[in-house]
């Protein structure tokens, strides 16, 4: 509407309100697409007007923009379609759309309001924007994927307007419509079913709108999708197993086969190369084939009496890393003629080796072209197997089984059917089934020894791993799975689990406990070994443990005996010889082998020229002859080592009086009470300890006479009141002359000597005929004692001396 129409609507809207003329309105419903000069309705009619007036009134309408749709008629006084009427141009998808109309009159001026509304009628079909749609979608895209596709627009509103859509065919693809928040709805097409470019390359569908009209009208959109290749099929081979035959005498390049395999994939994909596998034969070096057209040529030199038959494997890969695989049975033959073909009708891939005798495992059928004895074939196995084949009919033959199986004897059988013909030379072929024996359990484990012995060194860690127990069962899978069990038994009346434990699966034994030797050196128990059939088999094995001696303990010098005291000197005449016996150290180790073989070695010695020790037995001798210039006070240091890794050691001190007679040795053996080895502090804690005890026997005293003066006085209490009195005597214990309690009578030796330090109480036992036994508490008399036996003879002999 133009500024000046505008403008005119306004100010005759202004002046005729000013008038305060009587105006009215009317309202009219019309279709749109009415044709030109349709009646839209009676104006003067159904607003009250004569015709006459709106001639004279010089009626006109103002409809603005609307001018061009709707005229006034006078003659008639009714209002008609001057252009036919859009509603998508008028009022687009505005509703309710509608033509406003404005009626004057003069003389007197009056106004009147006109409102057509125009309905929307079903004039236009639903449209896209593109008439195609493509996509590219690869094969590998997951279920549920969504595309999103275009909306078709409707200019019409309402029931007429877009209702649905419809998309064919469905499948692969399902579509899905979603409410948009401005009224519309989002079309998206939903993957159903996996695509698979090998079966379908290309697939169109088509989108259809459906408006609501009546007819309803509908567009559509065609959708064309590619889908794009995926290395999802691997090379095929049209066969799985290729046979040829090939003369002796053929020259190399002869071809022999040509193999072949497709990959439904495109592109690299689908782009297969052919290979040979084989690498435990000398095939690679007779045979080799073209990557790329898969032909196999003979490149060495065959011959029939050294193979007649050659298998050839062949993989054929694409570039994306896929691949099959097919074999090649070649037959040598020495003239070009025919073999018996043989044709696996039926076999079992397995049979349980309790299966009873003549029981069926394979139907061959073979047949030669050849005709007259060339055709006559008879076919056989591979010998020292239990199977037989037998001929059922002409030309058909079953293999069956003749004996028992063992599946622990032989798990697999590889049959080899020859079929021979009657020819000159005779013409043959074979076959192999592999034919698996199911295994039963029937075996029980057995160990790989009959019994085991096994070391271990004694201070152990409790939890070392000892050694290792093995069971096989000849069966198979879990009726040849072994678990390891310990048997209830009992070492030195204590269970041997408190020893020992053993892993049920490895069969490891730990020790449970530290073993010592010295206490015990051996034992043995029972470990049993079970399957896992149903039911289990079980077998027992004996174990011993040998404990192995360490070197944990130091030699013990027996003689001679180490005192503090009294000195113990062998005397040594001047007289003596070269290798004159002193006296021998005996000393032992509580160890066992070569950590209890003991070696004497000379530490030190107040004259190391005059004595040496044996290595072996420990006999102290003298190295040269005496003289009177040698010392009469000789002390010698002896070390004894055991034989251990490492060594332990033990050191005694041997005193040596080097004397014709007594009195020498007494005069010089005199000052060894003062000899400064002797430690003073064991003097001080001597006195000590006699204090503290003289301190307690005193108190004790005390405690007993106070009980004893108390009782007293209680008796006389009760004496003199007349009562009765019973004596009481605590359990255990006795009055001994009435002077204490003490349980028992002991009697004391005390030795006194000239030197207060050195007192001591002895207990000796002769030990050596030519021990000198030196008391300094003695008037200077020396006693040589005389032993009833030598300690050398006797050496698990006590012998206590006691010495400070």
């Amino acid at each position: 509407m133009s500024d000046r129409t505008m403008t005119r609507q306004v100010l005759l809207f202004i002046s005729v309100l000013s008038l305060s003329s009587v105006h009215g309105q009317v309202s009219y419903s019309i279709p749109e697409e009415m044709a030109k000069g349709s009646l839209v309705g009676n104006i003067a009619q159904d607003l009250g007007l004569d015709i006459k007036r709106l001639k004279s009134g010089k009626a006109r309408i103002y409809t603005g923009d609307s001018a061009e749709y709707i005229e006034l008629n006078k003659e008639r006084g009714v209002l008609l379609i001057k252009d036919r009427i859009d509603r998508e141009a008028l009022c687009g998808q505005t509703t309710p759309c509608a033509v406003h109309l404005q009626i004057t009159l003069e003389d007197p001026i009056e106004f009147y309001s006109v409102t057509v509304e125009i309905h929307d009628i079903n004039d236009n079909a639903p449209s896209f924007k593109k008439n195609e749609m493509k996509f590219r979608i690869s094969e590998s895209a997951m279920v549920g994927a969504k595309f999103v596709l275009e909306r078709a627009m409707d200019l019409d509103v309402g029931v007429n307007g877009l209702q649905s859509y419809l998309l064919k065919p469905t499948d692969n693809f399902l579509l899905k419509l979603q409410n948009q928040p401005d009224g519309s709805k989002k079309v998206e097409m939903v993957l159903q079913k996996p695509l698979d470019r090998e079966k379908q390359e290309h697939l169109f569908l088509t989108l259809t709108a459906i408006d609501g009209g009546d007819p309803p009208l509908s567009g559509t959109m065609q959708i064309e999708i590619t889908v794009l290749d995926a290395n999802d099929n691997a090379p095929v081979f049209t066969q799985e197993m290729y046979k040829a035959t090939i003369t002796e005498n053929a020259a190399k390049g002869t071809v022999l086969s040509t193999v072949s395999a497709s990959d439904a994939d495109d592109g690299s994909n689908g782009r297969v190369s052919y290979s040979i596998t084989n690498t435990l034969d000398d095939v690679p070096e007779i045979f080799e084939i073209n990557e790329d057209s898969g032909i196999v040529v003979l490149s060495g030199h065959i011959d029939y009496e050294k193979a007649r038959h050659y298998e050839i494997h062949v993989q054929a890969s694409d570039d994306g890393g896929l691949s099959d695989s097919s074999k090649i049975i070649i037959d040598v033959i020495d003239v070009n003629d025919n073999s018996p073909i043989i044709i696996i009708m039926s076999k079992s891939s397995s049979i349980a080796e309790d299966s009873v005798s003549n029981t069926v495992i394979a139907m061959i059928s073979v047949n030669d072209p050849d005709s007259d004895s060339n055709g006559q074939v008879h076919c056989g196995i591979n010998e020292n197997i239990p199977f037989t084949i037998k001929s059922t009919s002409n030309g058909f033959y079953s293999l069956v089984t003749d004996s028992d199986l063992d599946r622990e004897r032989a798990s697999e059988y590889n049959i080899s059917v020859t079929c021979s013909d009657e020819g000159v030379p005779s013409l043959s072929s074979s076959v192999t089934l592999t034919l698996q024996i199911s295994d039963v359990n029937d075996n029980a484990p057995v160990f790989e020894r009959s019994s085991y012995e096994a070391y271990i060194i004694e201070n152990n860690t409790p939890g070392l791993s000892i050694f290792t127990v093995k069971a096989r069962d000849a069966d198979w899978n879990q009726n040849a799975r072994v678990s390891y069990i310990l048997d209830d038994s009992s070492v030195n009346g204590v269970p041997v689990s408190s020893y020992v434990s053993v892993s049920a699966e490895s069969g490891v034994i730990h020790a449970v406990r530290s073993f010592d030797y010295e206490q015990i050196k051996d034992f043995q128990f029972w470990v049993k070994a079970q399957d896992g059939g149903s039911p289990p088999l079980s077998s027992n094995v004996t174990v011993k443990i040998m404990i192995q001696d360490q070197n944990d303990n130091a030699p013990q010098v027996l003689y001679p005996v180490q005192t503090s005291s009294s000195l113990v000197a062998e005397m040594v005449p001047r007289s003596a010889d070269v290798g004159y016996l002193v006296t021998k150290v005996v000393a032992v180790d509580v160890d066992s082998g070569q950590n209890a073989w003991l070696s004497y070695k000379l530490q030190k010695a107040t004259d190391r020229a005059l004595f040496e020790v044996g290595l072996q037995n420990g006999e102290i001798r003298t190295i040269r002859q005496v003289t009177d210039k040698d010392t009469v006070k000789q002390r010698l240091t002896v070390v004894v080592e055991d034989n251990g890794q490492p060594s332990r050691s033990a050191t005694v001190n041997v005193n040596v009086a080097v004397a014709d007679s007594f009195p020498e040795v007494l005069s010089e053996f005199t000052d060894f009470t003062h000899d400064k080895d002797y430690n003073d502090n064991l003097t001080f804690y001597l006195v000590l300890a006699l204090a503290v005890v003289s301190f307690l026997f005193i108190t004790c005293l005390v405690v007993i006479i106070s009980v004893k003066i108390y009782r007293w006085r209680q008796s006389r209490v009760l004496y003199h009141s007349n009562l009765p009195v019973i004596p009481y005597y605590p359990p255990r214990y006795a009055d001994t002359l009435g002077t204490g309690t003490l349980q028992h009578v002991y009697n004391y030796e005390v030795c006194r000597t000239t030197d207060s330090k050195k007192s001591d109480c002895k207990f000796v036992r002769p030990c050596s005929q030519n021990v000198l036994i030196m008391d300094p508490s003695s008037t200077g008399t020396m006693q040589r004692m005389q032993s009833e036996q030598n300690i050398l003879d006797e050496p698990d002999s006590p012998l206590e001396v006691c010495y400070i």
